[in-house]
């Protein structure tokens, strides 16, 4: 019979709302899916820009094993500090090799094995750094020495660079999950050679937003085309996430199931 891991990854988690109801939830989808390793993308934790100590101690004690994250952990300076002596907090590995922090870790379960993850960033409409099909290709020949099961968090803002990325990983990765434009996407699927795969897991955080910015804020700036102050929403809070099934012998996804709580009416 196979040995099943059950793999539950929290999308996007935006400022002090969505850190409450992730506090409040965590734990009973804990129960209810008996989850064995737990990934949340906290690069927006901290007041909805970067992670701070405090926060990822607190994600930490839920039971939250690696947090991954994006291209706004950097603008919260004091990162910097955090991602080069907490090895469970990742950044974007195809970042330039001189940035502090990793980009990868090799969790260890004990009795229950070993699971990679990979943080990745995408390119297209964002920074131009390194190549993150180059770099989880990379990445992988280095992980696979460990273990087979791999979850990959792939940062992006194209849903076409996304999707390319998972069939260049398909029978590779056990998981290659979408984050950053904090919209949940409904093709949760596994792909043919055994990959779980969504182009969006979404944003825990408010809806009566705009992707998390006080509504007002956002119509201005898209209005007069000038900035305005980020100012964090606070309202129709959910949490967005998978669980995701991986056969521990081979690597290999079985079942992938997108959790949005409250559910959208």
């Amino acid at each position: 019979m196979a040995k099943l891991l059950n793999i539950f990854f929290v999308g996007d988690i935006n400022g002090k709302p969505g850190m409450t109801l992730v506090s409040s939830l965590l734990k009973q989808y804990f129960q209810k899916y008996e989850i064995d390793f737990c990934v949340v993308n906290g690069e927006n934790a901290t007041d909805g820009k970067g992670i701070d100590e405090a926060d990822a101690k607190t994600l930490f004690g839920l039971g939250v094993h690696v947090i991954t994250t994006g291209n706004h952990l950097w603008d919260r300076w004091q990162a910097k500090a955090l991602i080069s002596k907490e090895k469970n907090i990742l950044r974007p590995l195809n970042y330039p090799k001189d940035n502090p922090g990793n980009g990868y870790v090799v969790y260890d379960l004990m009795e229950k094995g070993r699971i990679g993850v990979i943080n990745l960033q995408g390119r297209t409409y964002m920074q131009t750094i390194d190549d993150p099909f180059k770099a989880a290709d990379w990445a992988l020949s280095r992980i696979t020495n460990d273990t087979k099961t791999v979850l990959i968090d792939i940062h992006a803002e194209a849903t076409a660079e996304k999707m390319a990325l998972a069939w260049h990983l398909d029978g590779r990765a056990s998981a290659v999950i979408g984050t950053h434009t904090h919209i949940p996407t409904s093709d949760a699927r596994i792909l043919p050679k055994g990959t779980a795969y969504i182009t969006d897991v979404g944003m825990s955080g408010p809806y009566d937003s705009v992707i998390g910015m006080k509504k007002e804020i956002a119509i201005r700036r898209f209005i007069f085309q000038t900035p305005y102050k980020f100012e964090l929403a606070e309202h129709d809070v959910r949490m967005c996430a998978v669980h995701i099934q991986v056969d521990a012998e081979t690597g290999k996804a079985v079942k992938i199931e997108q959790v949005v709580f409250p559910a959208f009416q």
